[in-house]
């Protein structure tokens, strides 16, 4: 380790299991997708809070970057080391303890290290949801989701990660740990520091624990797989779900051809569940609690009406839940199909469903134009305006600025955001000065001296 006096102290406090070096510490030096590599001076592996805050101050003394990470899965090199070998990684893997589950009051209390399936499943075997779900939920962490805001599937009826979080335990760059892990949903006692982290990446503290919301369990899931003519008949459908069945619209995911061509291409054995071939497809959900429920009559009803309205060229409601978890899949391997064939740049932007066609229609038109051999890969959450436009390279030989540049600015021009849920990181820092204005910046940078002013906490990353 290229600082003894450092090494030594941290693996005092941590013993020999809890810090990495060279070929051990490895996996945590890229991200999931290999896109980004760095070198880490060592890998921290905390046991518990008294743990973090010894090393950030262990830190702080020794003038080390830190770059927290927890499960590793995001998509704009948050948790990735750059390339000095100077920035310690510091992974949240151990802390991974769900404190407590409070079935009356609807809260869980978890570390950050805790995988979001096992929180999922916990409440689950208590009657209870947490409603956040994303196709990485088996390997990503509380912690690492929460600072990233993350979204997922269920943002339209449940809300971002913001929305579910009621209280945060956090350690700062010093050492200090603020400890507002409240079940409360009323709090209003002055600054509600727990938002000043969500979203934040690790750059104003270490997100060690939460206090989040949990729902009482749907009894009841329909879920339909629809083929449409085009986006319009998708928004309108949607807004046809939501009038006939108000905010037990729990999902409304849609995908292009080309994203669905790419899982029949690569995982042949996830089956479509019709033979039609459209344009545009839609992933539907709704969930109804209650006695006597019937949400696959409700989504069945509704479609039927869609049919004959000209909206839906063609449906499938899932008849059991294996069915249904078959459908899902077919959505969550997009990522990784895309993975499999070949370099890509992903857009992550959200637009306003008024503006949504006319940005779509821009950016499919504009990107082959621009690049020729590049091809536009749509899927996403249109339910909340958020969409994924990613961009598959093949031959062309184009720079993932020039895409950047080439999407955000249509973006921007239909009044959108270049980052809809997947955060900054190290591949957006740029885009972020390019799109938001002085004073903004301006700001986030005061906070960011504020609670950081050695600027140790995740440099390189955000701002």
């Amino acid at each position: 380790m290229a600082k003894d006096t450092f090494g030594e102290a941290l693996r005092a406090l941590l013993g020999e299991t809890g810090v990495l070096q060279g070929d051990d510490g490895a996996r945590y030096e890229s991200d999931w997708r290999g896109k980004l590599r760095g070198q880490a001076l060592c890998v921290a592996r905390p046991a518990s809070v008294d743990h973090v805050a010894g090393v950030l101050r262990l830190c702080t003394v020794h003038r080390v970057a830190v770059v927290p990470q927890g499960g590793n899965t995001g998509l704009c090199g948050g948790a990735t080391p750059d390339a000095t070998g100077r920035q310690m990684v510091l992974s949240l893997e151990r802390l991974n303890r769900i404190r407590e589950l409070d079935g009356q009051n609807n809260t869980a209390t978890v570390e950050a290290g805790c995988v979001l399936s096992a929180l999922r499943e916990t409440a689950r075997a208590q009657d209870r949801l947490f409603p956040l779900s994303l196709a990485a939920e088996g390997s990503s962490q509380v912690g690492g989701l929460v600072s990233t805001n993350a979204g997922g599937t269920a943002v339209l009826r449940y809300g971002n990660t913001r929305d579910l979080v009621l209280g945060l335990e956090v350690v700062l760059a010093d050492g200090t740990v603020l400890s507002e892990l409240s079940g409360l949903r009323k709090n209003n006692t002055g600054y509600d520091l727990k938002q000043l982290f969500i979203g934040a990446e690790g750059t104003l503290g270490v997100v060690t624990a939460a206090t989040v919301k949990l729902f009482p369990r749907p009894r009841d899931v329909g879920t339909a797989w629809v083929a449409l003519p085009d986006l319009p008949a998708a928004i309108a459908l949607l807004r046809q779900l939501q009038d006939d069945w108000g905010d037990v619209v729990t999902s409304f995911e849609i995908a292009s051809e080309e994203a669905l061509a790419l899982v029949s291409k690569h995982l042949p054995e996830v089956r479509r569940p019709f033979a039609t071939r459209a344009p545009l497809y839609a992933l539907v959900e709704l969930s109804l609690g209650g006695k006597g429920a019937r949400a696959e009559a409700a989504l069945t009803g509704s479609l039927g009406e869609a049919a004959e309205a000209g909206r839906v060229m063609d449906a499938a409601v899932a008849q059991n839940e294996g069915q249904a978890r078959q459908f899902w899949r077919l959505r969550e391997e997009i990522t990784e199909c895309e993975r499999r064939e070949g370099p890509s740049v992903k857009h992550d932007v959200s637009v306003t469903l008024g503006r949504m066609p006319a940005f779509v229609a821009a950016a499919a038109e504009a990107v082959p134009a621009r690049f020729p051999g590049t091809r536009v890969v749509l899927f996403g959450h249109l339910g909340d305006g958020s969409l994924h436009v990613n961009v598959l390279k093949g031959s062309a030989t184009v720079s993932d600025a020039d895409l950047f540049t080439l999407v955000h600015d249509l973006v921007v021009a239909h009044g959108g955001s270049f980052s809809a849920e997947h955060g900054v990181g190290a591949l957006k820092r740029a885009e972020l000065a390019r799109y938001k204005s002085a004073a903004v910046v301006d700001v986030m940078r005061r906070v960011k001296g504020a609670l950081d002013p050695l600027g140790l906490m995740n440099p390189g990353k955000v701002l």
